[in-house]
């Protein structure tokens, strides 16, 4: 069981400073990185190991199958263990098997060292609990919308920095500057990260367990998941029915135009740090609210896009930033509101938040290509605007039961309430979702 002492270790001492929180944005970067960068290389290994090109295409596969396992099994333990041995650790063989990856005579080693490295590379994941249990509780959504926009600028770069490494030093060259990289930042995190003590002494099959009972207990969690869940449905089915539209009938162009429409969501990585300093000012609920309306608007915008033509991809590239920017400050929110709820838990929380999102895109890309097959580029954005009515009615039917309790009025914190004033005592203290925390846990 959580003691609290426990917990309040975890928040005393060490704050964040500008340099370990530039230090944490760029492993951010690098770490979400090395889950997109093989999908620019997978063409080069075609040629050079001479394998089928959905055979090299099991590469990306075993990356992104790794990754999902490592977000359900080892992100649990940044509540369990110390950060920064952990961290280090992660990283430490993340370029161990980014290493042995450059370095595969075959499809088989190749295989096996992307899983090792999918798995591992989860410091993005591990990060964000840690960055939000070392500042006060009225910095957290600016520090949170930070490591978002290096996770963002990470995604969007991997690919031109694997595909531009790789035409010009070969497949290997990738993997083997990657390795490096996430070496040479387990060294500096070695020395540059705080100390902090374990949120939770429970066993390991209990943390596994741990995010199911959470979201059971914590409406407060349901509510951000099922926004995200949404919306990230929403953007997965845009992006995977995109190509179909782009290099089919109406536009004739090749995949290369997808590639150069996601650039555009570049500008989120400048949007983000400014949602989290807004989550901070007037809560996660406003925000949510504003992204929901976002993600509707963008539906709109981009159904303007299914007739082809220069006015069609002005829609499409409108549309898709709207998308892109909605999504990502909603992440920032619902982040900051899903921190607030356990202290004591937040790698738990944001294991059962990121599983949640994920079975969304999923489900989102799914419901889009059958969409798309059935109903073209229109049932898509449909879909969108579907998606996007279903979080925001849940939006608002919160947002009345509040106003009906009269919590609106008196509580005001990251999830859009304010806490009561500190007690003296170790007595739990009313949380402004219905439940209650320890008051030696603190929030900052």
């Amino acid at each position: 069981m959580t003691t609290p002492t426990m917990a309040n270790a975890v928040h005393r001492g060490s704050g964040m400073s500008r340099r370990l929180l530039l230090l944490l944005t760029l492993t951010c970067a690098v770490g979400v990185g090395t889950v997109y960068f093989p999908q620019a290389v997978s063409p080069l290994v075609v040629s050079a190991l001479h394998v089928s090109p959905g055979s090299a295409a099991l590469v990306v596969t075993a990356v992104q199958i790794g990754y999902t396992a490592g977000i359900f099994l080892l992100v649990p333990l940044g509540d369990r263990l110390p950060h920064r041995p952990f961290l280090v650790t992660l990283l430490a063989l993340t370029g161990t098997g980014l290493l042995a990856a450059g370095c595969a005579p075959g499809l088989a080693p190749l295989l096996a060292a992307a899983a090792v490295v999918g798995v591992t590379t989860v410091a993005a994941q591990v990060i964000g609990p840690l960055a939000a249990g070392l500042v006060a509780a009225d910095r957290r959504g600016a520090v949170l919308g930070t490591l978002l926009s290096g996770s963002t600028g990470g995604m969007l770069l991997a690919r031109t920095f694997g595909g531009t490494l790789g035409e010009r030093l070969g497949w290997r060259a990738p993997y083997l500057a990657a390795g490096a990289v996430a070496l040479l930042l387990a060294a500096v995190l070695a020395r540059a990260l705080p100390v902090t003590a374990p949120a939770s002494d429970r066993p390991y099959p209990a943390l596994l367990a741990e995010p199911l009972r959470l979201l059971r207990t914590e409406p407060e969690l349901r509510r951000s998941c099922l926004y995200q869940a949404a919306v990230f449905g929403a953007f997965s089915a845009v992006w995977t029915c995109l190509a179909l539209l782009l290099t089919g009938p109406a536009y004739g162009l090749g995949a290369d135009a997808v590639g150069m429409l996601a650039l555009v969501g570049a500008v989120t990585m400048l949007c983000t740090p400014y949602a989290g300093r807004l989550v901070d000012r007037t809560g996660a609920d406003r925000v949510n609210l504003g992204c929901l309306l976002g993600v509707l608007v963008s539906a709109a915008v981009l159904a303007a896009g299914a007739g082809g033509g220069a006015a069609g991809l002005a829609a499409l590239a409108g549309g898709t930033l709207l998308l892109d920017v909605s999504m990502q400050c909603g992440t920032v929110a619902n982040l900051a509101r899903v921190y607030a709820v356990r202290p004591d838990a937040r790698s738990r929380l944001n294991t059962a938040y990121m599983t949640c999102a994920y079975l969304g895109g999923s489900g989102g890309s799914w419901l889009g290509v059958r969409i798309y097959g059935r109903a073209g580029w229109q049932g898509v954005c449909a879909l969108v605007a579907l998606l996007a009515a279903i979080a925001l009615a849940r939006h608002l039917v919160a947002h009345d039961r509040r106003g009906a309790m009269g919590g609106a009025s008196r509580c005001r914190s990251a999830s859009g309430a304010r806490p009561p004033p500190p007690r003296l005592s170790d007595q739990p203290v009313e949380r402004c979702d219905g439940g209650a925390t320890d008051q030696t846990a603190g929030t900052g």
